[in-house]
């Protein structure tokens, strides 16, 4: 099997979707400690931290293809997957979920001990995931979950370097002082939120096939006018979490935030009217992390200090 198969397999450019808000987490612990840790060192820090969101997400879509095989062989949309048609023996995305493992663990151990010893929870939120489905309509949820963990993770890969397992905990010298609350927290927050409004907008496409099947979803349990309102109540949401968060209290991000909201509820209203909907709301789902990123590095003035050196 090629490169090609292998990025198909996975979806690469899911990737799309966490990558911008790794690269946040990592953003908003580097103006925090800059003065703390010396630069060259950021720069080793980003590139394991990718090491280990690649890992990540590679891990998550290789697992989420293994559970899910029986359920996609009944699924008219996703019959033809490489598992399902046979395209991909099972033995071989065992070994591809295995290789994402190893590089979510050498990223994280690369990084600090604090980083390699908390691997552990995303596998499990992963492992987990692909289950849900079969048992509640929150699965869109914990789907949010999964990817809400990436700027937090990025965020205390470099916290950790500083603080230690305060970084997470708070208990510092006898003090209980939380580093992640309020900015990292609300990111995170968001990042669920926004993710389980596309999700569930995403799961319209099989509404007839979960029904059939016993599979949980939103739109399968309540129909297409509870999913609209409840994916705008969501998009909101997601939007007031980033306006709390607001790194640096600059009004570029805030704006970002307010700009992109309301482009994925115009999305969701416009559904019947666009010609493939699916493929706009992943687009501007898609380019939503894109432009916070952006807001956060015009605002950020050592933002690009460590991505670059």
């Amino acid at each position: 099997m090629g490169i090609k198969e292998i990025l198909e397999f996975v979806k690469i450019e899911h990737t799309l979707f966490s990558l911008p808000f790794v690269l946040i987490g990592y953003i908003l612990a580097h103006n925090q400690y800059i003065h703390e840790i010396s630069t060259p060192m950021f720069g080793v820090d980003i590139l394991w931290i990718l090491v280990a969101a690649i890992g990540a997400r590679g891990l998550a879509m290789a697992l989420n293809r293994i559970i899910d095989k029986d359920i996609d062989a009944t699924n008219p949309r996703t019959e033809n997957r490489h598992l399902v048609s046979g395209s991909l023996s099972i033995n071989t995305a065992w070994t591809l979920a295995t290789v994402f493992l190893v590089m979510l663990l050498f990223g994280a151990w690369q990084l600090n001990e604090i980083a390699f010893m908390m691997a552990w929870l995303p596998v499990l939120v992963f492992v987990i995931y692909p289950y849900t489905k079969r048992y509640t309509w929150l699965c869109h949820f914990w789907l949010g979950l999964c990817l809400g963990l990436a700027p937090a993770a990025a965020w205390v890969a470099v916290s950790a370097d500083v603080h230690g397992w305060a970084s997470i905990t708070g208990m510092n010298e006898g003090f209980t002082e939380f580093y992640w609350y309020p900015e990292i927290f609300y990111i995170s927050l968001g990042v669920a939120l926004w993710i389980a409004s596309f999700d569930i907008n995403y799961a319209r496409m099989d509404v007839e096939s979960d029904r059939q099947n016993g599979i949980h979803s939103f739109p399968s349990r309540f129909g297409e006018d509870s999913t609209t309102r409840t994916s705008i109540q969501l998009t909101l949401l997601w939007f007031a979490c980033f306006a709390i968060s607001n790194p640096m209290d600059e009004v570029w991000f805030l704006a970002a935030a307010g700009i992109m909201s309301a482009l994925n509820i115009g999305v969701i209203l416009l559904r019947e009217r666009l010609v493939d909907f699916q493929t706009v709301l992943f687009r501007v789902s898609m380019l939503t992390g894109w432009v916070l990123l952006a807001a956060i590095m015009m605002i950020d003035p050592y933002a690009t200090d460590g991505l670059l050196d």
